[in-house]
């Protein structure tokens, strides 16, 4: 597995976990065997930045 690291600024970074099939998706590779992939990759950096970051859905459209 690799790990991607994302600045989310000066001073927090957040750290997901993917696999090299998840980071190909995220860059626009096409899975036609399994389209799930992509989306999974997602779901992992979403639950990654909200385990780091306290927001709500509210914060999001102010």
């Amino acid at each position: 597995m690799y790990s991607l690291t994302a600045e989310a600024s000066e001073k927090n970074k957040i750290a997901v976990e993917l696999t090299p099939e998840e980071a190909l998706a995220l860059t626009g590779v096409a899975f036609n065997g399994n389209p799930e992939i992509k989306a999974e990759a997602r779901r992992k950096i979403r639950r990654a930045f909200e385990k780091t970051f306290d927001f709500q859905y509210q914060d999001r459209l102010d």
